[in-house]
């Protein structure tokens, strides 16, 4: 009877060691193929084939075509690169002055931010299709660690009216910090201040980032700023 429970004993601890949570780790992936159009794609890969890391995979790769603005129902990664290809080749045939200027896409993402209740991806993207410049976009996820969904702001932060407060306050500190004759009248348009649509956590704090055009003009690029650490500890549902 003694040796029956302590096997018994041995099957649950072993039960428990195997079934004990593993978080997702990363590779760095690429699509490695030649396009006639300048393009490359490098990107964050969990590893293994659980659900947990499939899902993740699925999520970064869907946020990624959703980042391009590509319309209809696209889930291959590789599709939107090969169709941005052949809109390229169609562009040389019909406008054969301006086959000197080459089409560019660059994809690339980047693993900010890793707890074990949240992980930031960033991506950023790059399009150019003639003109005086490209598109270049930088977006966050944050994915719920455990089930590798994408997680909304709600899910996030516990109060988002004073949460908008605190955010306020640091970025007009990161104006002073930056440049001492930058104003919040420089910024939003003559509208009040707005949360991003780009929230992410770093190893530093949360990040907020607004993409060029969205509260000041092209020559400002990219307007962000973090939040540290010690000031969202009360506004966070998440470690």
């Amino acid at each position: 009877m003694k040796r029956t429970l302590r096997l018994l004993f041995l099957l649950l601890i072993l039960n428990s060691c195997t079934s004990e949570f593993k978080p997702a780790t990363f590779k760095t992936s690429s699509i490695e193929k030649s396009f006639e159009a300048d393009i490359s794609a490098t990107y964050d890969k969990a590893e293994g084939n659980s659900d947990l890391s499939e899902v993740i995979n699925s999520n970064i790769k869907r946020s990624i075509i959703s980042s391009l603005g590509v319309e209809g129902n696209m889930k291959d990664l590789y599709s939107v690169l090969a169709d941005f290809n052949t809109e390229y080749l169609d562009f040389k045939k019909d406008f054969s002055d301006a086959s000197e200027t080459i089409w560019e896409l660059h994809i690339e993402t980047e693993k900010t931010y890793q707890s074990a209740g949240i992980i930031t991806i960033a991506i950023s993207t790059y399009q150019f299709k003639g003109g005086a410049h490209g598109s270049d976009v930088i977006s966050f996820i944050n994915l719920n660690a455990k089930t590798g969904e994408i997680l909304s702001l709600n899910e996030i932060i516990k109060n988002i009216g004073d949460f908008k407060g605190l955010a306020k306050t640091n970025f007009i500190k990161s104006l002073e910090i930056e440049n001492e004759n930058l104003k919040m009248e420089d910024f939003f348009f003559g509208k009040p201040f707005q949360l991003p649509d780009n929230i992410g956590f770093t190893d530093d704090g949360l990040v907020l980032l607004y993409n060029i055009y969205e509260v000041a003009t092209y020559n400002e690029g990219y307007t962000e700023f973090v939040i540290p650490f010690e000031d969202l500890e009360s506004y966070l549902n998440f470690n």
